[in-house]
Parts: structure tokens; sequence; C-alpha cells
């Protein structure tokens, strides 16, 4: 039976993206190059900086050797690009200590101002706009933490908590409650409230799929689908616990029939489980092809965020930047910093463990992880941390170190540049950049 271009599971106000099957072509015309699959983007961002005594990597005759807050992609580095020395001039152009340097996906210079903002376009949202067209959503904006409303340095402390814009004065939305992104990925544009398991509304379509599928596809169906019970169940337990944290309901296994009633919605009490959670959000999103673009904060600038997994790190992500040179404190910093890399390597090891044909999810994308300050302590943006996964569906080669802390045009935005071009979006300028960093 010809299952071209057969995408989605059908049910009651819900529309639920498949992934990559064999027996379904379920990429077809939508995709640049016909019956492969589609390039995805995704930025992920860590405020407060990095340890920089820690960062970064190096070249050597085995290739590759990562630094030590980057140890946990060891298993990935072939996957890996890490750029030294890129920067954006404009973040050291005008006063301000955090503020002024969010600028990190625009290269433009951040207004002073505590009403009127302004930054410019980002990359994410540019990209949005051209490849967003063949998807149902044309860019997601993840988060976890909420605007904080302060002033400082005359500017408004709006800025630290947005990284996408949508034009030059409005941030695009960023959903920071799990179970609502969760939503985003399954709605058909009905509006209808849904009370149910996704699991539930879709069973039917998803029975009359089985019988044409290979045997193949039907074990990876049934690994997708228990993947997305165990999300939902984790995102309820996670808003359980935000209501009454003395609760522990425990892991329910996977063999158990879902009939949850959606509770309210909440965000988890700990922040490695919303970072999980938000992660794993995204690499749905991009498996149902439900978008191609992507930005997620795993924290905002200036955040308070805590992980109470690490034992004996007690003070809030900001407040353990400014270590002041204090041993202990940067040792804190310092394990803050490898728990974000860790929670980002567990990302694009499922993304890498999801097949897509020819080639894997992870290299089928191209995912950036950065920061708006090297150096959180000192507030330093004359270089910033970057580093980029993935193979862009084979346009990207991994493994590599570029230092350009001597080049004289070392603009972030020339990495954007082309980043843009292997989202099928040439333009001839952009930020601050004219010509696009050769990667």
């Amino acid at each position: 039976m010809n299952l071209s271009r057969r995408k989605f599971l059908r049910g009651t106000g819900v529309l639920f993206g498949l992934p990559w099957l064999e027996s379904v072509q379920a990429f077809g015309a939508a995709s640049p190059r016909p019956h492969e699959a589609p390039r995805r983007l995704a930025v992920c961002f860590m405020g407060n900086g990095v340890n920089p005594a820690h960062w970064g990597a190096s070249s050597g005759l085995d290739g590759l050797r990562l630094h030590k807050s980057l140890t946990p992609l060891e298993p990935l580095k072939q996957h890996l690009n890490v750029f030294q020395g890129l920067w954006n001039p404009a973040s050291i152009e005008s006063e301000g200590t955090h503020c002024s340097k969010m600028n990190v996906l625009s290269g433009l210079r951040v207004k002073k101002t505590t009403s009127d903002v302004e930054v410019g376009v980002s990359m994410d949202q540019v990209i949005a706009a051209h490849a967003g067209k063949a998807t149902p959503v044309p860019s997601i904006v993840l988060g976890t933490e909420r605007p904080k409303y302060a002033t400082s340095f005359g500017f408004t402390s709006l800025y630290s908590a947005h990284i996408s814009w949508s034009s030059p004065t409005t941030p695009a939305p960023k959903e920071i409650f799990p179970q609502q992104a969760f939503d985003q990925l399954f709605d058909d544009g009905s509006k209808r409230v849904r009370n149910k398991s996704i699991l539930d509304l879709v069973q039917a379509d998803a029975r009359s799929l089985r019988p044409k599928l290979s045997y193949r596809d039907g074990q990876k169906l049934d690994e997708y689908l228990d993947s997305v019970r165990e999300l939902e169940q984790r995102i309820a337990r996670a808003e359980k616990s935000s209501a009454a944290p003395a609760v522990n309901p425990g892991w329910a296994p996977k063999s158990t029939a879902l009939n949850l009633q959606r509770p309210a919605a909440g965000l988890p009490v700990h922040a490695e489980a919303h970072l999980r959670l938000m992660f794993d959000i995204l690499l749905h999103a991009f498996q149902m092809d439900r978008t191609r673009v992507a930005t997620f904060m795993l924290n905002n600038d200036q955040s308070d965020m805590r992980f109470a997994s690490l034992g004996g790190v007690s003070e809030g992500m900001h407040d353990l930047s400014h270590h002041g040179g204090d041993l202990v404190r940067l040792a804190q910093y310092q394990r803050v910093n490898e728990l974000q890399v860790k929670l980002w390597a567990e990302f694009l090891a499922k993304m890498h463990a999801a097949n897509e044909g020819e080639r894997s999810l992870l290299q089928n994308s191209m995912v950036l992880l950065t920061s708006s300050l090297m150096d959180g302590n000192v507030h330093d943006s004359t270089q910033l941390p970057v580093v980029l996964a993935g193979g862009g569906g084979g346009a990207i080669r991994g493994g590599r170190h570029f230092d350009l802390g001597k080049d004289t045009n070392r603009k972030l935005c020339r990495l954007h540049l082309a980043l843009m071009d292997r989202m099928g979006l040439r333009v001839e300028r952009f930020g601050d950049a004219e010509n696009a960093l050769n990667i």
C-alpha cells in the first residue's frame, strides 16, 4: 500500500507526528531533497558564562581533544566542532554587564532602555520564516525560567530572559511549562480541551497503521509510543511534585496503561528534571517534524537556578559565576558547567540514536551550544563559548577545533550565516557579518 507522505496519527483534537519509518516516506516533497530527512537547527543557551580555564578543545594527532568541561561529550566528539575566539563586537560597545551582551543570535547592539526594547531579529527566527513553511509550527522557543522585572545599568532585565526575537522589538514567546510545551507537539489547531492521554486519542489510528508497517517499523513505532508515554508520565509526576514536593509517586513501568487526567500546569521542582523534560520535548518536536527550528534557554542570564542533585552546591548560578577566585566556589561553578554539558550530551546521544534512514537525527541536524559570556566572573564577552553538534544532513564534517582568536574577522554572525546556508537560506548579510564562516 502506498503510504507516501503519511506523517501523522490523528485523534480528536490532536495530530501525532510520526518519526522516520522505512515503510512511510515521511519527508517526501516537503524536503529540499526528496525522500531525504529535512535539516533541523536548534540553539541551546547557557546563562552566566563558563569557567574559561576548563572550557574548549584543541587539535592533536589523535584528533579533537576536549577540555574538562566538555568531557561529557567525548563519545560524540566526531560529531562536534568546537570554536574558539568567536564574538559579537556590539556586546562591548555599550556599558552594562549582562543585558548589553544578550545579542547572541542577532549580533546587533542592545538598546539601553527600561521600556522600548530593541535587539534585532534573531538568526533562528530568520530561518524559521523560511524553513517553517514546511512544518505545522515554524519554530519552538523553550526555556525554564520566567523573566525578572528589574533594571540593571539602565537596561531592562527582560533582555536576560530572551535570545529569540521575532522582530527587532519583540521577543519570541518562550514556553517554560513542560505540559504546555508538550501540548504544542500535538495541537491540530482545533483548540479542543484535552483530558486524556495523547496515546488514548490516537489508538484507533495507530491500530489501522500497524498492519501496513514492516516488522522493524512496527517495533520502532512501539518504542516511540513508549517514549511518548514515558514523557507524558514524567511531566505529570513533575507537576504533582511541584504542587506537593514531599510526595514521591515513583516511576510507573512502560507497560502501565495510560489513562492520565492531565494535572494543572506547573513547573518541576528540580532543575535537572525540568531540563531533561524540555530536552525530550525538543527531541520529539524534531522527530515528529513538528518544527525544524528551535531555541532552548537552559536558564536565563543572571539565573538563580540551583541543582539539588549537586551535593554541596547551594547557591544560584549567577551568584556562583561571581566566585571572585575563591577556589571552593569556583569548583562549584565548574560542577554546574559540567552538569549542563552532561545534560546537553544526553540530548545529543538520544538524537544520534534516532535513525532516519541513511543518517541519524543528529547527523541531519545542527545543534549549537553557547552563552552570552565567556568568563561569567568578569562578564567577559571578548570571545564566547561555542560548540556545534551535528552534521547538517551531511553538509558539516565533525571532530574539529576552530581557533579563530587571531582572525581579524571573527564575528559570531559569520557562523550564523553558515548555518543559514545549511538550512537552505542564502543571504548576503546578517547582523554585523557580510560573509559566512567556512565550516
